[in-house]
């Protein structure tokens, strides 16, 4: 035991090397004592290097200045010297001037407990647990080994996150699962916010990994304006510490619903039962899928189906099967569509308010043999449309469509076109409408006729036509001969009368007979006689003035003066 005290000794002095250390030390510390050498030893080395510390005596070197990281809650390793492997047997640690913790590597190694923050490990490195924002600063370490003694200095840069990455996008529904879901043409809002020290990057990254935004701060927002299913996927925010460059990420998931622009469109069909019909009801282009219903509705009202509910799925196409006995006219039949994106109040819906079919058009048709004939049907009046159909004969045959039959439709309008019509085509034909609600038929005559059926019908005509013209020649010459009728000369004289001329004369020697007309004779040579009186009506002031200027007896011989009257005689 004292050869090993001894040779501890002998390194001891020759690193101190203090010839009053020297001499003093067996008699302070009693080390001729085995008892109390270990206690002793552990004094003397704290002493020696207090001392070492405060005088800075034998200090060989001092090392470069380095930096070492820390996470905030993890440890962090701070290294005391570059030298090898050598172990110091005295070693401290300051920050920022202060100290804060010392280790005699001979003495027995401490005791460390759970709470310890700052432990020096044999290699005098530092090591602190659960580092915080107060352990940045600088540190210096001082350690003393057998033939010298160094110093250096190491920066404690502290970083923290990224934590709490969290994101959000609004306004939107979100499941229970943190899906966001979005209607079609709405304008969404991306936000993303993380905590880091001592800084920060955040960046969007779009489905199929495009970046789409990035910057510093605490949060990143960005927005699309009128959402389309193809911005539907997952988006991911990404954080990054600015120091430690470590990450961190959340994604989100983005579903775009929407709806078809029209209402579910609703059809029917016979089932291979003819007492049964079947209903359709399809509302394609729906994300996700819709839940069609179909149901009776007494009122047509109302956003629900109201009365029976036949039957109800999550389906883009629904059919119910009825029985035609339980259907009536004016019964409204209602197929709804529910989907998330419809706000309360909206309807999708379609509805069949059934009314029997009634086909009209022309129950009797003649056709000339040889010529082209076409039959036509009209039903415009069913609900849901009927299906309409021409057959022949009381059997009710169908057509073969072909150059002899042409079947066509417009709309409501159905044709059937016989082309060189015979006698073979004359006969009964039906225009058959059916509707789930009943079945209803046109009957159709056709009537063929050869070309000799109409020799009567032109006979006929020529007759019409040639009375007609034999009374207008007639009119016509009446007209032309209504003076001499109205004299009373009658049809018979006609003839004889055609070289008669009758010529009126007037002369400015004429004047004004005021006496009576003298009576003739009835006959004259055995004609009749015709009294023609003319009068000179004076009809300008030129007449006034010529009897103004005749002298009073001129005016009396004008007036007595008589002129034998002129006969005409016919």
């Amino acid at each position: 035991m004292r050869a090993r005290i001894v040779h501890w000794r002998s390194r001891r002095f020759q690193v101190v090397q203090s010839d009053r250390f020297t001499a003093n030390l067996c008699s302070i510390y009693r080390l001729c004592r085995p008892k109390q050498v270990a206690m002793k030893v552990a004094t003397s080395t704290a002493l020696l290097q207090l001392y070492l510390y405060v005088t800075g005596a034998a200090v060989s070197g001092e090392g470069v200045g380095a930096a070492a990281l820390g996470e905030l809650g993890d440890g962090a390793l701070l290294p005391c010297y570059p030298a090898g492997n050598a172990t110091p047997i005295f070693t401290w640690w300051t920050r920022n001037g202060q100290e804060i913790i010392h280790r005699d590597l001979l003495a027995p190694p401490p005791t460390s407990s759970a709470g310890e923050h700052f432990l020096i490990l044999d290699n005098g490195s530092l090591r602190v647990d659960g580092v915080t924002l107060s352990d940045e600063g600088t540190y210096v370490c001082g350690a003393t080994f057998p033939n010298s003694s160094t110093q250096t200095s190491v920066q404690l840069q502290v970083a923290g996150g990224p934590q709490n990455v969290s994101t959000s996008i609004s306004p939107a529904t979100t499941l229970p699962n943190g899906t966001f879901i979005v209607s079609q043409g709405s304008n969404v809002s991306f936000n993303c916010s993380s905590s880091s020290y001592p800084s920060q990057n955040l960046s969007w990254v779009s489905p199929g990994n495009r970046s789409l935004v990035s910057g510093g701060g605490s949060w990143l927002d960005f927005r699309i304006k009128d959402v389309q299913p193809s911005d539907q996927g997952e988006y991911i925010c990404g954080a990054r510490n600015s120091l430690s460059h470590r990450t961190a990420s959340q994604s989100t998931q983005l579903l775009v619903y929407y709806t078809p622009n029209r209402h579910p469109e609703c059809l029917w069909k016979l089932s291979d039962d003819p007492s049964h019909v079947q209903f359709n009801c399809s509302w394609f282009g729906a994300y996700p899928t819709p839940t069609l219903l179909w149901g009776e509705n007494h009122h047509g009202q109302g956003v629900s189906v109201e009365g029976h509910l036949y039957v109800s799925e999550e389906t883009e196409s629904l059919a119910v099967m009825l029985n035609r006995s339980l259907l009536f006219d004016g019964q409204m039949l209602k197929c709804m569509a529910h989907h998330p994106v419809l706000a309360p109040g909206q309807e999708a819906s379609c509805l069949f308010t059934l009314k029997p079919p009634y086909p009209e058009g022309e129950p009797l048709v003649t056709a000339l043999e040889g010529t082209n004939v076409t039959l036509v049907c009209t039903e415009t009046s069913s609900l849901p449309p009927a299906t309409t159909v021409w057959k022949r004969g009381t059997q009710q045959e169908d057509f073969k469509p072909g150059p002899k039959y042409v079947l066509s439709g417009d709309g409501p309008v159905f044709k059937l076109t016989i082309v060189n019509v015979s006698n073979e085509d004359e006969g009964v034909y039906f225009c058959r409408s059916e509707n789930p609600l009943s079945i209803s038929e046109l009957e159709v005559y056709l009537t063929v006729k050869t070309s000799s059926a109409y020799t009567g019908a032109i006979i006929g005509i020529f007759l019409a036509i040639l009375i007609v013209g034999s009374g207008a020649v007639i009119a016509k010459t009446l007209y032309s001969s209504r003076d001499r009728v109205c004299l009373g000369t009658g049809f018979g004289r006609l003839e004889e009368d055609r070289g008669d001329v009758l010529s009126l004369v007037e002369s400015d020697e004429e004047e004004i007979f005021q006496d009576a007309v003298p009576r003739l004779p009835p006959t004259a040579n055995g004609h009749q006689t015709t009294l023609v009186q003319i009068h000179r009506i004076p009809s300008s002031e030129h007449d006034d003035s010529e009897m103004a200027e005749a002298s009073p007896q001129q005016q009396e011989d004008m007036v007595q003066t008589k002129e034998p009257v002129e006969l005409v005689q016919f």
